[in-house]
């Protein structure tokens, strides 16, 4: 999910075009010498050895195996998954089928759809970390390092993966009997992985494919591995309404430096959050389910019919690469999920002065909201109350005013709150999986150039190849499923991610009945920490579900934060740490490591800074003392739980103010009237 900036703004002002399938093209393996005949079996192991040396990898990495491993869809031969499979010690892959029975090895998916999950083998959570400028390093927090784990591009037709040209999936079912039929084979390449414990684990759209394939597997008499647990980091397990839309208050909560903590504008978004539905009221336990939330389109006569489609078809995760949106004139700039890079900022950031730019269309000290709702949704965006945050940031907060586009969303990073960057650094492996010696040594297809993601192709919808599937809908089958088979779940959300915000992941759970209770019956509020003793983020357990909020982080959790991703990772997702969990005794509810009231909140305040520059952060910006402590208290009495600050934030506002820094929402108005109209207008 690396993310990823794939359009959520689907805002348009051009007259909508006609959708189009995405190419599909057709792709094979490549035979390698000495490549086995017959079915798949550990005379395998030897083919699929990565022997030879990988160009500029100077450093050692586990002991690997890679290559196409077939689906056993009827009619396609060539539809095959790429795997990428690393040892946690010599011979742990190989071990017999009766060996190592209590050994537990990891799976990694990224989503897009249509995103490699060699991407995050490169920038997240394998052994090698690329660069911005193309270097190559040790990744000392690789997931390698705690468990045998294998990377897996799917569905068919991704990254390294191979189909032919009608054989791309039709829908998320398909994804699943497709990685079912895949998994049959590479347990016969590596016996011993059908009956050790697996944990299936992914991020951002996997949070769609992670559900189905585990439909797949509950459907099965005798299914092909030994699932115990999924995990899902920042994922689109609801529907897109929940997961983008409804948390765009929460998102102000947690970073009101979006609208300069600005409390009128805050009001603003807080009415249109309640007229559209989105103030969904989260009990514990839950009182009943949640309505499903409508979309309401835009009523103004300018833009009415220029969104595409219901909510389903609009597809916000759907793209891999720039995507036309409404039009060739009008694009979004979204990289998929896991092609989006931010560096590492902090290391690098420095105090900045905040001057307004004037001379830059649009950059404007705050919106004239008098001519705005007055009591109604907004005509304008209808209730797309999330891209109407985005483009006020673009077009009334420094620094986002200044070097951002609201036309194309470039300089705001919707998977990183504090990021202001623009442009952004690609995150891309191409150089190095385009490589001729990497293609031959993992045994990559030589039909096909490696991409990190791909506008998929979902050939169940043959005009506009669009996903329709929405786990949603069975998600309690799927957690009594999961309960039957002592399946356990976690779900984690970086604290700075926007676009698929934690606010959605709570929903999700709270609308979903696990072990006989619908949702958590307590709210989350138990810290946890990371291995240099620092306040992480919140944990809580509840009838084999756990949920993590992740401080410090956005989308791409092991990315931005490498060693509190190992944290969750060996702790709650492989460990058995119980903190956070609920359990009973003599009739009373006992929390494992206690419950903070500070944390039982519905955001907690994201870092006070704002990373100013181009690639790579030259400056951070903050808002001065006095603007942040008359933010305070007003969202101390305006929302209905105090939101936890962040360790830091008083300091770095003092900080602040003791160099004399002042904020573009603390500049005068501009008074040309030019300027008070609509966000669009200016964009």
């Amino acid at each position: 999910m690396f993310g990823f900036a794939y359009s959520a703004a689907l805002a348009v002002v051009l007259p909508l075009v006609a959708a189009q399938l995405p190419p599909t093209p057709s792709s094979w393996p490549h035979d390698y010498p000495g490549k086995p005949s017959g079915d798949f079996s550990p005379a395998w192991q030897s083919y699929f050895e990565v022997k030879d040396p990988l160009p500029n990898v100077t450093f050692p990495i586990a002991h690997s195996f890679a290559g196409n491993i077939g689906v056993n869809r009827p009619g396609h031969p060539n539809n095959t998954l790429f795997f990428w499979a690393l040892e946690k010690e010599n011979g742990s892959l190989t071990a017999a089928a009766d060996d190592r029975s209590d050994v537990p090895w990891g799976i990694w998916l990224n989503g897009g759809p249509g995103s490699s999950s060699l991407l995050g083998f490169l920038y997240e959570n394998g052994p090698i970390r690329m660069q911005p400028n193309g270097a190559l390093s040790p990744n000392n927090y690789s997931w390698d390092s705690l468990a045998d784990y294998i990377w897996i591009d799917q569905p068919v037709g991704t990254g390294f993966s191979t189909t032919d040209s009608d054989g791309y999936v039709l829908d998320e079912e398909q994804v699943g009997s497709d990685f079912m039929g895949f998994l049959e084979n590479l347990v016969k390449v590596f016996p011993s992985l059908k009956n050790r414990p697996l944990h299936l684990t992914g991020e951002s759209y996997a949070g769609t494919y992670i559900p189905y394939i585990m439909k797949a597997y509950f459907g099965l008499a005798d299914p092909p591995v030994n699932v115990v647990k999924f995990a899902i980091g920042d994922g689109t397990v609801g529907s897109e309404m929940v997961f983008q839309y409804a948390p765009t208050v929460t998102i102000l909560e947690t970073y009101p430096q979006l609208i300069s903590y600005d409390t009128e504008v805050f009001e603003y978004f807080r009415d249109q959050e309640h007229r559209c539905g989105f103030d969904l009221n989260l009990t514990y336990p839950q009182d009943g389910l949640f309505p499903t939330l409508q979309v309401q389109m835009p009523t103004d006569p300018a833009r009415a019919g220029y969104f595409i489609g219901d909510a389903a078809k609009r597809q916000t995760l759907r793209t891999a690469s720039l995507i036309t949106v409404g039009g060739p004139q009008r694009r979004h700039s979204v990289r998929a999920v896991e092609e989006h890079a931010r560096l590492a900022r902090r290391a690098l950031s420095t105090d900045v002065t905040a001057v307004a730019q004037p001379e830059r269309r649009g950059a404007v000290a705050k919106r004239d909201l008098s001519l705005r709702s007055n009591g109604t949704i907004d005509t304008w965006y209808g209730c797309f109350i999330y891209d109407e945050m985005v483009e006020y940031a673009l077009n009334y907060t420094f620094p986002w005013n200044v070097k951002g586009d609201a036309a194309t969303w470039e300089g705001f990073d919707v998977y990183e709150a504090p990021d202001a960057l623009a442009p952004e650094a690609p995150l891309d492996g191409s150089s190095f999986f385009n490589n001729p010696k990497v293609r031959a040594a993992l045994h990559a297809p030589t039909s096909k150039p490696w991409a990190g993601s791909i506008p998929y192709p979902f050939l169940g919808d043959p005009v506009n190849g669009f996903d329709t599937s929405e786990p949603m809908a069975f998600l309690t089958e799927l957690a009594t499923n999961a309960s039957a088979h002592g399946v356990s779940v976690l779900l984690y959300s970086g604290n700075e991610d926007t676009l698929i915000a934690h606010r959605g992941t709570e929903i999700v759970i709270q609308n979903t009945t696990f072990g006989g209770i619908q949702g958590f019956t307590r709210k989350p509020s138990t810290p946890w920490f990371d291995d240099d003793g620092n306040q992480a983020g919140i944990v809580h357990q509840e009838r084999n579900w756990t949920y993590v909020l992740v401080e410090g982080a956005g989308h791409l959790v092991a990315y931005n934060s490498p060693p509190r991703a190992m944290t969750v990772l060996r702790e709650f997702i492989f460990g058995n740490n119980s903190t956070g969990l609920v359990s009973s005794i003599a009739g009373v509810a006992e929390v494992a490591g206690g419950e903070d009231a500070a944390l039982a909140v519905d955001a907690v305040r994201a870092t006070a800074g704002v990373f100013v520059g181009s690639v790579t952060t030259q400056s951070t910006f903050f808002f001065p003392t006095a603007t942040v402590a008359a933010w305070n208290s007003f969202i101390a009495t305006a929302t209905a739980t105090v939101i936890a600050a962040a360790p830091g934030v008083a300091g770095a506002v003092e900080k602040n103010a003791a160099s004399g820094l002042w904020a573009a929402a603390s500049a005068p108005l501009l008074a040309a009237a030019a300027f008070v109209v609509s966000l669009f207008a200016l964009a």
